[in-house]
């Protein structure tokens, strides 16, 4: 496209791919958990929601390497001052997460591996949560766009990164 576009940490990814499509197999090389975006279905969906700040955070990558390198990519200057990526989860459980209270969870690793998104059924059933009440997401990577979406709607989150492709990933109201 004729527009440039800044490549910053709260840059869509369907926005990027649209004014600089030449970096795809960049973004994919760096994170392969998106190489799914070739997937139009997907395409739609996550492209659309999920910003290079999540994807750093899902494909563990340095957020300022991902940008740079993007930019770079794309025939854009560097950019010298970006914070580190500092918005992982703790290993230590927060205060309000109890085993106990966990009353629903959903294994989406299946769904995501059909090509599938979770966030619609994740987020009809964390409405039904009540007060202290856990739901258990476990995915293949920290579901960055969802965490915001519930952040968004009042949600208290904690990811754990058990193994290389298993996130649990709990929610409470």
């Amino acid at each position: 496209m004729s527009e440039q576009i800044p490549i910053t940490p709260e840059t869509k990814i369907s926005v990027l791919l649209d004014h600089y499509p030449e970096v795809e197999d960049i973004l994919i090389e760096m994170a392969p958990a998106f190489k799914k975006l070739r997937n139009p279905i997907l395409r739609k969906t996550v492209a659309k929601v999920a910003t290079l700040r999540q994807v750093a955070q899902i494909g563990d990558v340095d957020l300022a390497n991902l940008i740079n390198t993007l930019r770079a990519n794309a025939g854009l200057e560097e950019i010298e001052d970006l914070l580190p990526d500092t918005d992982r989860d703790s290993q230590t459980p927060p205060a309000w997460w109890d085993k106990a209270r966990i009353v629903n969870h959903l294994d989406a690793r299946p769904m995501i591996s059909a090509g599938e998104q979770p966030i619609n059924r994740v987020m009809n059933e964390l409405k039904k949560l009540a007060e202290n009440e856990i739901y258990e997401l476990i995915t293949p990577f920290t579901p960055a766009p969802l965490i915001d979406m519930a952040k968004k709607q009042g949600f208290r989150t904690w990811s754990q990164q058990e193994q290389k492709d298993l996130v649990r990933t709990f929610f409470i109201r």
